[in-house]
């Protein structure tokens, strides 16, 4: 009798266990305005077929920070926000690419590989201050150019959307 009583204990405590990491692995619904929507091969959506991102969501995933060169800007300037891996890691997405479409519907295809490889950046703050959708926010995927020299190519350069609004995992 109490080896079943102990057989019980354990079972209950592995079901609410493994219940709880379920819960834990969730991703939240948004709570804000919507910033990012994250379309296709998702295993964690928060929402019918898409994973939802506002501010806060995005500001609680580890944050990264990188200081680089790019043509849009004269001096290199200071980008921070989570890795693009980890935004994709929170929805459960993996694909073999990823369709980045701005505000003004430019669309752009990168490689899911990119994203795993390279700390390409979801940035959140351009040298520490919100970006605002003239300053090409509020998100620009940005990858670290300085750091990776082999980067600073044209190819690279039309992987970074500014004023991201969306990603399509294909």
């Amino acid at each position: 009798m109490l080896l079943l009583r102990r057989r019980a204990a354990l079972l209950t405590g592995l079901a609410l266990g493994c219940a709880g990491l379920s819960r834990a692995q969730a991703l939240e619904a948004p709570g804000s305005d919507v910033l990012l929507t994250i379309t296709g091969r998702l295993r964690r959506p928060n929402q019918p077929g898409q994973a939802a991102f506002d501010m806060p969501m995005l500001q609680r995933l580890p944050q990264t920070e990188i200081v680089t060169r790019t043509p849009w800007y004269a001096t290199p300037r200071s980008f921070s926000g989570p890795l693009v891996r980890d935004v994709m890691a929170a929805a459960g997405a993996r694909g073999d690419k990823v369709q980045a479409v701005a505000l003004n519907d430019y669309r752009v295809e990168i490689p899911f590989d990119d994203l795993m490889r390279y700390d390409v950046v979801l940035a959140t703050l351009l040298d520490g201050k919100p970006m605002q959708v003239r300053d090409k926010g509020p998100l620009f995927i940005m990858y670290p150019f300085d750091r990776r020299p082999e980067l600073r190519t044209a190819v690279y350069f039309s992987r970074c959307a500014w004023q991201l609004v969306k990603l399509e995992v294909q």
